[in-house]
């Protein structure tokens, strides 16, 4: 017995029509008219669209960040993504210093196996490079289906890597077919510039953006794309905030060379002002990089609109502002950064993406599913309606009208940096491999998710971006 759900709008990356779906076990089976067959199970989706389910390529949950942990587990946090319309998350294994990448590996399974909602991978965060590392990097891709690593140029004496180390990561990554992502900010220069402030006795949270301007993101773009350009190797840039950052990987793009850019909706949505919030309630935007000045968001919509952005990604790493945020209450550099947003981030887009004209809805598809399938090496099977795809769905009704509140929200965090933004559009029905992970607002109470070994990655064909 299958599911046919009937009377919709089909959307992928490439076509958008009107036809029926049939589901059997965890895949799609066909599209077409007159597909249902004896005994299935039919659903009237009369006037929704039929998305593929979304691919959230940057969380952050259950992470420890020294001072705390971020308040949002895998349950808690692909709860909410199911909520939202996202069914795989790829979150961060990170490496502890002297560690293995292969016990970061192990510690996020035991963080994540059995309790996740939605389907997910692990992309690996180098922070402590040697030889022993570089030589697991082939056995990561080959027995655990890790096609991806991240190296952070930001966060001195923490996460950050120098040249040295982010040179020898990206041989590596080309040698083993691996897209290397960086966290493309002068960690040096932050590092000084953070020094000065608290010297001067500028404590506040608006000094954290003071302290991260656009400069020190456009220098590491800069950076990091001139060395994967030596190293002959593909890119991929996590939340770029800013229209120069942008253009740097723009004009990378247009010389022929393979990088690739994310973004996310606080950079769509919300601006530097918000850091003049009155008292401390500007901590719940400081998120890294932070919020730029809203010029640059124009910028951002007309990169994803050209394709030239090529994911939106939620950087969902969310801290309660209550007993959280505050440890940074006397110090803006003690404040974890962060911010919830993998509840919404599916939303958000819908709303003031397409309903407000500044995007289609293939682009839509491609930047929330699609292309992270692509680059991530989980295209066919994720990413897309089509048979033989895992019956990821997401039944978007775009007449229902919802306000954010936090009160409301699933993710586990006590704000939403959101709230009372106007939704256009809800999830009505979201199937993961086929099963009705959440109906009606209500999530599942049974967690079904699983790890994803993803290939390795590739260039060019069937997969272009």
């Amino acid at each position: 017995m299958g599911i046919v759900l009937t009377g919709g709008t089909v959307v992928t990356a490439d076509n958008i029509r009107e036809t029926d779906v049939r589901i059997e076990g965890e895949v799609v089976d066909c599209l077409g008219s007159g597909i249902a067959k004896s005994g299935d199970e039919v659903i009237d989706v009369a006037g929704c669209y039929l998305f593929p389910g979304g691919i959230d390529p940057h969380t952050h949950f259950d992470l420890d960040v020294g001072l705390t942990v971020t308040a949002d587990d895998f349950v808690s946090g692909t709860r909410a993504a199911i909520a939202g319309g996202t069914t795989t998350v790829i979150d961060f294994a990170t490496q502890s210093r002297g560690g293995s990448l292969s016990q970061a590996l192990s510690e996020w399974h035991e963080k994540a196996d059995g309790k996740s909602y939605t389907d997910y991978g692990f992309h690996l965060a180098v922070c402590d490079c040697n030889d022993v590392v570089l030589n697991e990097l082939q056995t990561l891709v080959d027995v655990h289906g890790v096609s991806s690593v991240k190296m952070y140029m930001a966060y001195k004496g923490i996460l950050q890597i120098d040249d040295l180390t982010l040179f020898k990561v990206l041989e590596a990554c080309k040698k083993n077919s691996i897209l290397p992502c960086v966290h493309a900010e002068n960690g040096d220069v932050i590092s000084v510039l953070t020094t000065q402030a608290r010297d001067a006795g500028d404590l506040s949270p608006v000094q954290h953006a003071k302290t991260r301007p656009i400069a020190v993101e456009a220098e590491a773009v800069n950076r990091a794309i001139t060395l994967s350009e030596i190293a002959d190797t593909p890119l991929y840039v996590v939340h770029v905030s800013s229209g120069r950052a942008l253009r740097l990987i723009t004009e990378a793009k247009d010389r022929g060379l393979p990088v690739y850019a994310e973004t996310c909706p606080q950079y769509l949505l919300l601006d530097e002002t918000y850091y003049e919030s009155e008292g401390f309630e500007a901590a719940k935007y400081v998120i890294s990089p932070p919020l730029r000045s809203k010029n640059n968001q124009q910028l951002l919509w007309s990169g994803i609109a050209n394709r030239r952005v090529t994911t939106v990604g939620s950087d969902h790493c969310s801290f309660n502002f209550h007993g959280q945020k505050e440890l940074g209450r006397n110090d803006f550099s003690k404040i974890p950064n962060g911010a919830p947003g993998v509840e919404n981030r599916f939303g958000l887009l819908y709303t003031f993406g397409v309903d407000s004209g500044k995007i289609d809805l293939m682009t839509f598809v491609a930047v929330t599913s699609c292309n992270a399938a692509k680059l991530f090496g989980l295209y066919p099977r994720k990413g897309t309606i089509q048979a033989g795809s895992d019956a990821d769905i997401v039944v978007w009704d775009p007449n229902v009208q919802m306000v954010i509140e936090a009160r409301r929200q699933i993710q586990n965090v006590d704000y939403n940096p959101y709230e009372g933004f106007v939704q256009m559009g809800w999830a009505q029905h979201v199937y993961l491999r086929g099963r009705q992970a959440m109906v009606g607002g209500k999530v599942s109470e049974i967690a079904t998710g699983r790890y994803l070994p993803r290939t390795p990655f590739k260039l060019g064909g069937s997969f272009r971006v």
